[in-house]
């Protein structure tokens, strides 16, 4: 099993010197990956800056962690500016780029505040158009596509990602609901939370996934990506939690720093590893 780090380029210490500064001190302390959220408008009304320019100046800062973001809300993104942004990711990182995707929170000030509300089975519905358009211009092929949202006519994005056949996608979004369970195993991984919101799979769930996604797919090439929370302070229980994940097969532990904790206390908690299943 690998180890993520999850923050975000908002808060006190989100800007992209910073975000590159705590990436490169995470890929010496062991971390395997290094993960961004993806707001425009930061929840609490903090600061925010972009989390696409942060990853670009984390991917020059690091050399082998595995760098993405967890998740971009697709639907009120250009689908097709994502694909040049994270084709580009690709190739400054030198194929490390994971692209975690969503359907988003309609609710948000990203979607509200700019008065681009929408319900959330029309987003689902916006989000599987744009998986399929993404897919088809990380091809390198000329994309023509008649949805019922999006419409592309004979464009060509190149080059190609690094990353063959194209850079992998991770589904997020809540374990309990059929739709981004039965999108995540459409794709490449998935990035989901269980109930309530923002809590972490239990092993079980991914016993669960991970059957699903063979009997889907005839393969163990699905990744299961587990956690985005914050560390618990019982940290023998949570010991016992990692090593049930990796005993259940999941790929990926991710701790989350929330982005009000103090700059020290990032760089120590940073810097002291990740829990690590008992071996």
């Amino acid at each position: 099993m690998r180890y993520g780090l999850d923050i975000s380029s908002a808060g006190p210490w989100g800007d992209p010197r910073m975000m590159a500064e705590l990436a490169g001190l995470a890929e010496r302390s062991g971390w395997d990956g290094v993960f961004l959220e993806d707001y425009v408008f930061f929840h609490s009304g903090g600061d925010a800056y972009d989390p696409w320019v942060a990853l670009a100046a984390i991917a020059v800062a690091t050399e082998h962690v595995t760098i993405g973001l967890l998740v971009t809300p697709l639907p009120r993104r250009r689908v097709w500016k994502v694909a040049a942004e994270a084709m580009t990711l690709d190739h400054l990182s030198g194929g490390r780029m994971i692209l975690g995707v969503g359907s988003g929170d309609p609710s948000g000030d990203d979607f509200q505040g700019v008065g681009e509300g929408s319900d959330s089975r029309t987003l689902a519905a916006r989000l599987d158009e744009s998986l399929e358009v993404l897919s088809a211009l990380w091809s390198g092929d000329p994309v023509t596509y008649d949805g019922a949202y999006l419409n592309l006519h004979g464009v060509t994005l190149r080059p190609r990602p690094v990353q063959r056949p194209r850079i992998p996608i991770w589904v997020g979004g809540c374990y309990a609901r059929s739709g981004p369970r039965e999108r995540a195993l459409r794709w490449d991984g998935a990035c989901l939370y269980g109930v309530p919101p923002n809590t972490a799979l239990a092993a079980d769930d991914v016993r669960a996934l991970r059957q699903a996604a063979r009997e889907r797919r005839g393969d163990d090439g699905f990744v299961v990506a587990v956690g985005g929370r914050q560390r618990r302070q019982d940290l023998r229980a949570e010991v016992d939690y990692v090593t049930s994940l990796a005993e259940a097969d999941a790929d990926w532990w991710h701790e989350y720093i929330e982005p009000t904790t103090s700059l020290d206390a990032a760089r120590s908690r940073i810097e002291s590893g990740p829990i690590r299943a008992r071996t």
